[in-house]
């Protein structure tokens, strides 16, 4: 049983990796021994937390705008001269946006579908080809969908959880999909953790959310980085269009 866990060596791309959750995933890799890339839009902020995580162990910044069809070939052109190869994709990414039905505007809608559907979708495209030359088969794909995907959200944010309802969807298509061609497809559904993206929610209501969890408390980084690792891990290797909730019972109970 020894190694089920091991992911030393692997080649990680973490969409959404220089914060939040992303940041939280891609500290465990690093601490364990994978090669870490991580992406996110904003240059100077993902080349200095390449630089902090980079105490840890092997990390390195590829910013790019993935919602665009450049961003997305930068990022696969640099893994392929980098590496020439990808073990494991976790799509990371995402954006939110709150606002009452009656004035919900379509541009945050379109927003937020983009970036927490569309792209997951074309990223994944884009990558195939380095995923099929992974030398740890089988190769993954996380996908960060959400509790709120599950039940939905106590506030009103309705593009977010209908686009991590359809992540879950395409999670499972995809794996089925993908199955036959060494590479399995699984998602992640966290509820809260301490990120910049819950920050005004949780001053505004962290108390209710606290009271609403079974386990009576928020995530920590170990309890999303864990669970990131057990599906990149030889451990999940029989599981494909899986969907994890990490978040203290909320969609369970």
């Amino acid at each position: 049983m020894r190694g089920l866990f091991d992911v030393s060596g692997k080649v990680v791309l973490i969409t959404g990796g220089s914060r939040g959750i992303g940041r939280m995933i891609a500290r465990g890799f690093v601490e364990n021994g994978a090669v870490v890339y991580i992406s996110s839009r904003k240059s100077a902020a993902c080349d200095q937390a390449a630089r902090d995580l980079a105490d840890f162990g092997i990390c390195r910044s590829l910013p790019a705008d993935l919602s665009t069809i450049s961003g997305r070939s930068q990022v696969v052109s640099s893994l392929e001269r980098l590496e020439g190869r990808l073990d494991v994709l976790i799509n990371n990414a995402g954006a939110s946006w709150g606002a009452p039905i009656g004035v919900y505007p379509e541009a945050g809608w379109d927003k937020v579908m983009d970036i927490n559907l569309k792209s997951v979708f074309f990223l994944i495209q884009a990558v195939l080809p380095l995923l099929g030359k992974s030398e740890y088969t089988p190769s993954r794909i996380i996908n960060m969908a959400s509790v709120n995907g599950l039940v939905p959200p106590p506030v009103e944010n309705y593009a977010y959880s209908a686009s991590k309802a359809a992540c879950i969807m395409l999670t499972r298509h995809l794996a089925k999909q993908l199955a036959a061609t060494g590479i399995l497809v699984n998602a992640i559904a966290p509820g809260p953790f301490h990120t910049d993206m819950m920050a005004q929610t949780l001053a505004e209501k962290g108390d209710e959310y606290i009271a609403r969890n079974p386990l009576g408390r928020l995530g920590e980084p170990e309890d999303i980085a864990g669970t990131a690792l057990f599906l990149a891990s030889r451990a999940s290797a029989y599981m494909t269009g899986a969907v994890l909730p990490c978040d203290g019972g909320v969609a369970e109970v």
